[in-house]
């Protein structure tokens, strides 16, 4: 969904991003952190600052990235009561899983706050949801502090969701955005003239030993569709079923970005080193010695 020139860029920020918290012992597990939302030491405490903001403890209904570094965030989102809407994975085969706490057991909440946990408690939610969403949390491997502007880690799905729901109306241009990241991440070189349309900025940056406010940024109004590439839209069910839908409505085909190279995924590199967790094992992460749903650090 963007140009060579853009992908050249964001890609150095990354990689230096990924190595810097490799050969600094702050990434954390799954590891390798490459070519993934990062988990960080210290996940915890940014999970706890987010929570402690005036929109998280006023939101009713959060949308939060399924990976990792965040799961601090919907376990408190959780634990606090509110419902929490998790895409699901790469949007592989359907949108979101809905967590409700209301209809979860005290004894559930840490597994439900996994990726694995999520689709298998969570209700699915395709795209016609018409829910109101409160406050969008959303992975990053790197963000400039002073303007929210950030990069993922490449795949553009924080985009792609953030899209659908303002199509759907689920979202506005006054909807907080809020990352949580180490403050390694913290950069200055991500300009925002070189940002494409559909980047999504944070309004809210939050680290474990920092807080930051910035001035918002425009939001992208939907889909761009010229901007999608062939690739891209063949990997993700729901764009196509959305496309369809809207071409079918409006009698007029849609318009297609050029072809594109999609980015390699994380390597798996073996048991604890980036191979997907059991369920006990992600829940454990999340749970005490005492057997009591817990924040991880």
């Amino acid at each position: 969904m963007a140009d060579a020139d853009a992908g050249a860029w964001k890609w150095a920020v990354r990689r230096r991003i990924w190595d810097l918290m490799e050969r600094t012992g702050v990434a954390a597990a799954p590891r390798p952190v490459h070519h993934r939302i990062p988990n960080f030491v210290g996940a915890g405490a940014a999970g706890r600052r987010v929570a402690e903001l005036a929109e998280f403890r006023s939101a009713r209904v959060l949308k939060v990235n399924p990976d990792t570094p965040q799961r601090p965030v919907r376990m408190l989102a959780l634990q606090q009561g509110k419902r929490v809407l998790v895409p699901e994975a790469r949007l592989r085969t359907g949108f979101f899983a809905a967590l409700d706490p209301s209809q979860l057991g005290q004894g559930q909440l840490a597994y439900a706050c996994t990726q694995a946990g999520a689709a298998e408690l969570g209700t699915p939610v395709g795209i016609h949801l018409r829910e109101q969403v409160d406050l969008i949390v959303i992975g990053s491997v790197a963000v400039d502090p002073s303007t929210g502007a950030r990069i993922g880690k490449g795949e553009g799905f924080a985009e792609l969701e953030y899209g659908i729901l303002r199509m759907q109306g689920c979202v506005d241009d006054t909807t907080p955005v809020v990352t949580c990241v180490h403050d390694c991440q913290l950069v200055d070189d991500i300009p925002l003239d070189k940002l494409a349309l559909h980047d999504v900025c944070a309004d809210i940056v939050v680290t474990p030993t920092r807080t930051f406010r910035v001035p918002r940024q425009p939001r992208p109004a939907g889909i761009y569709w010229e901007l999608l590439s062939p690739q891209k839209l063949s990997q993700v069910r729901v764009l196509r079923q959305l496309k369809a839908e809207i071409e079918q409505r409006d009698g007029a085909t849609l318009p297609t970005g050029p072809d594109a190279d999609l980015p390699p995924t994380a390597r798996r590199t073996g048991k604890g080193r980036g191979q997907p967790a059991r369920r006990t094992e992600n829940a454990a992460a999340a749970v005490d010695a005492g057997g009591k749903g817990k924040v991880p650090p």
